[in-house]
């Protein structure tokens, strides 16, 4: 291996996820912050959850909603 070249490796490097699981495990980095674990991932947890449609809505509807400012001042 070539020196000087790889990153600092962490063995115990903790991870957090937004439901407030925390773990630890080997990375490039001290500190990784994840939006969905194996604790809360509908897949593993067997629970529906909607994760992220909501965000999804509401971006399509500023979007709507700024065509529709941009419709009306062309008029």
């Amino acid at each position: 291996m070539k020196k000087d070249i790889h990153p600092t490796y962490f063995p115990k490097a903790k991870v957090k996820c937004a439901c407030g699981n925390t773990f630890e495990m080997g990375a490039t980095k001290e500190l990784i912050e994840i939006e969905v674990c194996s604790t809360c991932h509908p897949f593993y947890s067997g629970g529906a959850r909607n994760l992220d449609k909501v965000g999804q809505v509401q971006k399509f509807q500023k979007r709507m909603e700024q065509a529709q400012k941009s419709k009306k001042k062309k008029s």
